[in-house]
C-alpha cells in the first residue's frame, strides 16, 4: 500500500492504482524506491514534487519506510500513458540544509557529533535516537552542501561494523546508530531458498601498499612517518607477492595524529589487501510461510550461505531489494559482501567530492603573535614591527590588545662631582629669647657644709732674707685708746748690713678643717627680656667631586597617563583608553593599489602614552599560508 502525505505530513491520498512497487535498502547508504502509476489517476496531481510516501509490503505487513518524491518521468506509448515516481529515503531531508563556512569539532564523542550535525537543519525533522558508540574523534567541515554527507562521515573511521537506522513512524523521525552483530541470523540455501547466485571478483580493488596522508597540505601534510620509522606507507607483503604491488594514495584530512592515522590505513590495509568478492542472489523470501527468522533478510545481517559449487559461505548482507512488491512479492534479491567500501567506491565517491574540495581552502591558516612590555611615553611610543610576506595568500585578521601599567625603573642614584652651592643670599635679624623673666628660682637653701675632711698637719719654711733696707709701715699706735697719745702714722725703716744677720721663717699648721654655715634662702631674677641681633650674612658650601653607588630595585610611578595614541601605518586608531582588547586593526594597514594589504614590508603599530607608562600589548594575526615551499626542517 502506498500512502501520500503532503509536506506538513498530512494524508492527502491512497494509491490503490499503484504498481511495479520497489525498494531498495542498502546498509549506511541511502534508500530508493520507486512506483508507477497510470497516466489518468486522479492522485498523479497530488504525487507533487517533495511530497512524502509511506509504503507497507501488503504481503509482510512491514512498513518499509517514509520517502520523498523526488524525479519523475512520464512515459507515453502505443499502449497507456505511465508516469513513473522516483522516492530518497526522507534521510536525505538532511540535503536541505549546508554547513556553510568552517565548523570544527575537537575530541567529541560520537553522541555530541550527530547531535551537532542535526542542530544545524532549519526544519528539525530529525533527533538521535540510540548510539551504540562513544568514540572521541575530531571532525572538520567547510562548506558543505548538506548535511547527509558529514552525517554518514562520523562513523567511518571506526573499527567496528556500525548500521544506521530509522524510525519514521512519529515525528520528528528518530535516527540511530548501532553495533552490527557477529552472529548468523539467515540462510540462502541451494534448492531451497536460492533461486540463482552470481559471483563477482574485483580485483581492480586489490591495495597491498597505502601512503596515508591526513591534515594539512604540502609539505606541512601529517603523514604516518613519525609513528612509522620513518616510512610513509604500509605494505603487505604477502599480497604483494601473490598478486604484485597495489599502490594508493589514501587521504583523510579528520585526522592529526600520525598514529591514529597509521591504525586506521592498517585496517583498510587488511581489508584491501585481496580481492573483494561479493555474491549477487536471487532468492525466495519464504518468511511469510515459514514464520522463522532463518528466512528473514535484512540489511546488515550476517548470513549463511551453502552452495555446492561455492561451499559454505559466511558474509553481510549490504543490499536488499524488492523490485516488485505486489506483481512479484516473494521474489528478494540480495547483494551479500563486505559492507566497507573498496578502493574503487572511493575513487569515484573522490570525483563526487571534487566540487566539494573546490570549495576548500587550499593551503593553511596560522596564528602569530606580537608583544611588546616596555616603558614608553609620549616621545618614545610601544612600537610593534609587523613583517608581512610575498607569498602570504590571506590576512583573516590582525587584532591588537593592550594595557597601561605604571612606569617601572629598577635603580635609585645619580652619578656626579662637586660645586659651590650658596645655601642663603641674606641672614640676620633681632630674635626675642624671652618675653618675661623673675621669680623665685629655690624655695630653700643652705646647711653646714664639711669643705674638707682635714687640712694642716704641715710646715712651711720661709726663704732666707738677704742683707738691705726694709720698710715696715704701721698705722698709728694708740688712736682711739685714750691712753696712749696719738702719733701720726709713720713709717720704721732697718738696714741690715751683716750677712750673718740673714734668717728664714718656719711656721707650724696643726690639722684642721673648715665649716661653711650657709643659711636657707632663696634667689629672685627681676622680669626682663632677652635680645639677639644677628647681622646679614649668606654661607657658601663646597661639595667636592664625588659619586654615589647605584641602590637597585624596582620602583613604580604612583598614577598612570590619561589616554593613549595608536597609529598603525601612521593612521590613527580611534580608541585612546588606558587598556583595550580585541582592536581590528585590519582598516587601518596601508594597502596596495587594489585594496590589498601590502606584501613584502613591514607594518608598523605605535602606541604612545600622554606620559610615562608601561605598555603591555599583543598582536594576534591569522595568516593564511601556503605551503609548497621550503624543506621540512
Amino acid at each position: 500500500m502506498i500512502k501520500i502525505l503532503n509536506q506538513n505530513r498530512q494524508t492527502i491520498a491512497h494509491l490503490k492504482n499503484a504498481f511495479r512497487i520497489g525498494y531498495e535498502k542498502r546498509l549506511n547508504e541511502l534508500w530508493f524506491a520507486s512506483f508507477s502509476l497510470p497516466l489518468d489517476d486522479t492522485n498523479v496531481a497530488k504525487c507533487e514534487p517533495f511530497n512524502f510516501v509511506e509504503i507497507t509490503d501488503d504481503m509482510t505487513g512491514e512498513n518499509i519506510g517514509l520517502f520523498r518524491i523526488e524525479p519523475s518521468r512520464t512515459i507515453r506509448n502505443e499502449s497507456a500513458g505511465v508516469v513513473e515516481f522516483e522516492l530518497y529515503h526522507v534521510f536525505s531531508t538532511l540535503l536541505d540544509d549546508v554547513l556553510f563556512g568552517y565548523h570544527q569539532t575537537t575530541n567529541w564523542t560520537t553522541t555530541q557529533n550527530i547531535d551537532y550535525i542535526l542542530s544545524q537543519q532549519t526544519t528539525k525533522h530529525w533527533r538521535r535516537g540510540n548510539v551504540a558508540f562513544t568514540r572521541y574523534f575530531s571532525y572538520k567541515y567547510e562548506n558543505e552542501n548538506g548535511l547527509l554527507a558529514p552525517m554518514y562521515a562520523i562513523p567511518q573511521p571506526f573499527d567496528k561494523e556500525y548500521q544506521w537506522t530509522y524510525n519514521t513512524q512519529y515525528y520528528p523521525w528518530t535516527v540511530g546508530l548501532e553495533e552490527l552483530s557477529t552472529k548468523v541470523t539467515c540462510e540462502v540455501r541451494y534448492a531451497k531458498n536460492m533461486r540463482e547466485i552470481e559471483r563477482q571478483v574485483e580485483t581492480n580493488g586489490v591495495v597491498n601498499r597505502i601512503y596515508a596522508l591526513g591534515a594539512g597540505e604540502g609539505v606541512n601534510q601529517l603523514s604516518i612517518r613519525d609513528a612509522n620509522n620513518g616510512v610513509p606507507y604500509l605494505e603487505d607483503a604477502v599480497s604483494v607477492a601473490k598478486y604484485g604491488r597495489k599502490s594508493y594514495v589514501w587521504v583523510d584530512r579528520r585526522f592529526e595524529d600520525a598514529q591514529s592515522l597509521k591504525d586506521n590505513a592498517a585496517d583498510l590495509l587488511n581489508k584491501w589487501k585481496q580481492p573483494k568478492v561479493v555474491y549477487k542472489v536471487k532468492a525466495a523470501d519464504l518468511s511469510v510461510l515459514t514464520g522463522s527468522s532463518i528466512d528473514k533478510f535484512t540489511e546488515g545481517a550476517l548470513v549463511r550461505i551453502v552452495d555446492p559449487d561455492f561451499g559454505v559461505i559466511t558474509q553481510r548482507i549490504h543490499v536488499v531489494k524488492k523490485p516488485d512488491i505486489t506483481g512479484a512479492p516473494g521474489e528478494i534479491e540480495l547483494e551479500i559482501g563486505s559492507m566497507v567500501e573498496g578502493v574503487h567506491t572511493t575513487l569515484v565517491d573522490a570525483e563526487k567530492k571534487i566540487r566539494v574540495n573546490e570549495a576548500y581552502t587550499q593551503g593553511s591558516t596560522n596564528i602569530l603573535n606580537y608583544d611588546y612590555n616596555d616603558n614608553a611615553d609620549a616621545n618614545h611610543p610601544a612600537t610593534l614591527d609587523i613583517w608581512i610576506p610575498n607569498d602570504l595568500v590571506n590576512i583573516n585578521e590582525l587584532n591588537l590588545t593592550y594595557k597601561l601599567e605604571k612606569f617601572r625603573a629598577y635603580s635609585q642614584a645619580t652619578l656626579g662631582g662637586g660645586s659651590t652651592t650658596v645655601t642663603s643670599s641674606a641672614g640676620g635679624g633681632t630674635v626675642k629669647s624671652t618675653s618675661s623673666g623673675g621669680g623665685q628660682t629655690t624655695s630653700a637653701g643652705g646647711s653646714n657644709t664639711l669643705t674638707s675632711s682635714s687640712g694642716g698637719n704641715s710646715t712651711q719654711t720661709s726663704s732666707f732674707v738677704s742683707p738691705g733696707f726694709f720698710v715696715y709701715s704701721s698705722p698709728p699706735v694708740g688712736v682711739g685708746t685714750g691712753t696712749i697719745p696719738s702719733f701720726n702714722e709713720h713709717n720704721h725703716a732697718v738696714e741690715i748690713t751683716d750677712d750673718r744677720l740673714g734668717h728664714n721663717h718656719t711656721v707650724s699648721i696643726p690639722a684642721h678643717n673648715h665649716t661653711v654655715n650657709t643659711p636657707a634662702h632663696t634667689h629672685t631674677v627681676s622680669n626682663h627680656t632677652h635680645s639677639i641681633t644677628i647681622e646679614d650674612h649668606s654661607h657658601n658650601i663646597t661639595i667636592p667631586d664625588h659619586t654615589h653607588d647605584l641602590k637597585f630595585g624596582i620602583y613604580e610611578l604612583g598614577s598612570l597617563p590619561n589616554s593613549v595614541t595608536i597609529k598603525v601605518d601612521g593612521n590613527t586608531v580611534p580608541v585612546t583608553a588606558n587598556q583595550a582588547q580585541e582592536i581590528n586593526l585590519i582598516p587601518y594597514l596601508a594597502k596596495d593599489g587594489s585594496g590589498k594589504v601590502t606584501r613584502g614590508t613591514w607594518h608598523r603599530v605605535e602606541i604612545k602614552p600622554s606620559g610615562l607608562a608601561r605598555v603591555t600589548a599583543s598582536a594576534v594575526s591569522r595568516l593564511f599560508v601556503s605551503s609548497h615551499i621550503g624543506g621540512t626542517y
